[in-house]
């Protein structure tokens, strides 16, 4: 802002003053200008004045002898002035001895000229004879075209605008810095020495008296402001302790020096307008020391304080940039985490406090070990007023503590149910490769021009003892948190090629093996090394190992996967974008990595037959694959209806239940052999 005040002060000063410059300049350019045609006009006048006293003597002499062929000379002699354009010498009976005239010169200047000048000026001079005999002869006419003056007039009035325009500019610019030297600097340095004070402290800095302007206005005025300034100053810190005094009183706690709970419910509604804004979670913690009145009883109310006091520099380790910490009263504390995506990781905050209070507190030589049991809310699940939700969390901690002491429980009972078998499945999850609790099955792929199997994806499955079957899409994530996404990928891809060298033994030479990569393993530097040697293990022929990755994890660092892939493809694995259509298509992205096919997401493949929206995205997916040259794969077919409009649009691939649920090793490799030649037989629907 204050540059743009600068800029607009110099420019303001310099456009009045070359204003005022040029419009004196083009005044007196145009008087000079209405003098130069005031003596052009008699300069015209001069010139035939003079042309004719030159030719009046021949002229006399033709007229006097009746001489045509003299005459005719004489008008020869006239003509050689471009400016000529008629002459005549007449008789006194106004017959004529010669006369001789030309056309206008075409000059581009006339339109301009001819309203000042006239187009054309007559003149005439009597033809006498000599004294003593001073007969009158005739006379001798002529006209001057001005057209030819006209174009010097206009040359001279241009240069005569452009000097004076010049001069304008000149002396305006000279103005200019004159203005600028004893104005306009001093000023600008005043306004960066004000833009160095800090406005919280006004009279840590004194503007500098500006130099050679010490005595007049400017000097005073700098030393009018130096004492304004230190006035404010002094001002501002009375000001600023007494508000910091009402302020402490008001909205702190006086022992720990952490707000207070009014202070907290006002940093609460920001917080929950993020949140929303953001479509995410704030999280209440309440904190309550287990038995701190029989510590109090124990060491003194005085050590007692000086507990609090050390948890709450503890406490505050934890409150990072998206928390706040408070004292509610008494024992108990309130923690609050905002930007929480999920319920698992105001768990995960509860475990580490809970893990800290595990810690010793060592003060005045004495070792105390404190608990503490949490209770925990939700915006906005569990209430939107701030008030209300500390008060439901105080609850939750009463009741926690009445069932069990130094844990944490969530305020509403699924939700904790949920987030306990979470934290459950995470510890399973880290065993479950050691007691081989993984399997594969595999879902065929089918070629719909040939009508046979081409294909298989491998799917992972988690069998655990006494629970049954985990879907993917719960411990999938869990695995990927914990790291131990890279170890079960690694297994995956092993038992994969494993099969799939058994089946090629058996017979079975065709069939092509799709295992997808996860976030974590697509941007693991080992994963393409672990590929080749996989490959090269089983004797595998590279084009029969399909790599399959979601589209949105390639958008998370398109740079970064497409280096990745790239080096994948080195290893001759083929490469597949899973659930096409979900992230962000675009032709850009595809063209620079190296896909050999991509797979039509199931939702929009469900309603083909009764969303035209969803099958015109598989009628373009399918036309943008093939006019990149790759392959396109439908999955989630259910209906004859779904495969006949893929085979119209020329899909290449389809699965889907309508081929085969994902089935056992065993119970693919005798599908592969009986379902080729079912397909073979079905007519389209």
């Amino acid at each position: 802002m204050r540059q743009v005040f600068q800029s607009r002060l110099s420019w303001k000063l310099l456009r009045a003053v070359l204003l005022a410059t040029l419009t004196v300049g083009l005044i007196l350019s145009l008087v000079q200008i209405v003098f130069d045609a005031q003596q052009t006009r008699q300069l015209i006048e001069a010139d035939a004045q003079r042309i004719l006293r030159m030719t009046q003597g021949p002229a006399t002499q033709a007229i006097y002898s009746l001489d045509p062929e003299m005459g005719e000379q004489v008008m020869e002699g006239l003509f050689q002035h471009e400016a000529i354009r008629t002459a005549a010498i007449l008789h006194p009976g106004a017959s004529t001895l010669a006369q001789r005239s030309r056309r206008f010169s075409e000059l581009s200047t006339r339109w301009l000229t001819d309203p000042i000048l006239g187009r054309q000026q007559h003149f005439r001079i009597e033809l006498v004879g000599r004294p003593p005999h001073a007969e009158h002869y005739g006379d001798l006419l002529i006209t001057l075209d001005t057209a030819t003056y006209g174009e010097a007039f206009v040359r001279n009035s241009l240069v005569i605008i452009l000097v004076g325009i010049a001069r304008a500019l000149t002396l305006g610019l000279v103005l200019y810095l004159v203005y600028q030297w004893l104005l306009t600097r001093p000023l600008k340095r005043l306004v960066d020495d004000l833009a160095q004070i800090d406005p919280d402290h006004p009279g840590d800095y004194k503007l500098p008296l500006p130099r050679g302007h010490e005595d007049n206005e400017l000097g005073t005025w700098v030393r009018t402001a130096n004492s304004l300034l230190a006035s404010i100053e002094r001002n501002l810190v009375l000001r600023r302790e007494a508000e910091n005094n009402l302020q402490r009183l008001a909205q702190y706690d006086l022992l720990t020096g952490l707000p207070n709970r009014q202070q907290l419910q006002q940093q609460l509604q920001p917080l929950f307008d993020e949140a929303r804004r953001h479509g995410r979670h704030v999280a209440v913690l309440c904190i309550g020391l287990d038995d701190f009145k029989g510590i109090n009883e124990r060491f003194s109310y005085l050590f007692g304080d000086q507990l609090l006091v050390a948890l709450a520099q503890r406490l505050r380790s934890r409150a990072g940039q998206h928390n706040a910490l408070a004292r509610l009263g008494g024992d108990a504390f309130a923690l609050i985490c905002s930007n929480v995506e999920e319920p698992h990781q105001a768990a995960a905050l509860a475990d580490a406090l809970l893990e800290d209070f595990e810690l010793p507190f060592v003060l005045n030589k004495r070792s105390v070990r404190l608990r503490a049991t949490i209770g925990i809310t939700l915006y906005p699940d569990d209430d939107q007023d701030a008030e209300k939700l500390l008060q439901k969390a105080e609850q939750t901690m009463t009741l926690a503590k009445q069932r069990a002491r130094s844990r944490y429980q969530f305020y509403v009972a699924d939700i904790d149910c949920k987030i306990r078998q979470r934290r459950e499945l995470q510890e399973l999850l880290t065993i479950a490769l050691q007691r081989r609790e993984f399997e594969l099955v595999y879902q065929p792929q089918v070629d719909l021009a040939q009508r046979r199997i081409v294909g298989v994806e491998a799917l992972l499955r988690w069998n655990v003892p006494k629970r049954g079957y985990i879907p993917p899409d719960q411990f999938v994530p869990l695995a990927e948190e914990n790291g131990s996404i890279i170890a079960i990928g690694e297994w995956v891809l092993e038992e994969a090629c494993r099969q799939l060298r058994d089946w090629r033994e058996q017979g079975l030479d065709d069939l092509r093996m799709a295992v997808n990569l996860s976030t974590v393993q697509l941007y693991h530097e080992s994963t393409p090394l672990l590929i080749s040697d996989v490959l090269q293990r089983y004797a595998l022929p590279p084009e029969c190992l399909e790599v399959e990755v979601t589209e949105t994890v390639l958008m998370d660092d398109i740079l970064s996967a497409a280096k990745i892939l790239h080096r994948i493809r080195q290893s001759g694995a083929l490469i597949a974008i899973d659930d096409f259509g979900t992230g962000y298509s675009s032709l850009s992205y595809l063209k620079s990595l190296p896909v050999d096919k991509i797979k039509i997401d199931r939702s929009f493949v469900s309603d083909l037959s009764t969303d035209e929206e969803d099958a015109s995205i598989v009628r373009a997916v399918v036309q943008l694959g093939h006019s990149l040259g790759m392959q396109v794969i439908a999955e989630g077919v259910e209906t004859r209806e779904q495969e006949a409009y893929l085979i119209a649009q020329g899909c290449d691939e389809a699965q889907g239940y309508l081929y085969a649920r994902p089935l056992p090793a065993a119970e693919l490799a005798a599908l592969v052999g009986v379902q080729n030649e079912q397909l073979l037989s079905e007519p389209v629907a």
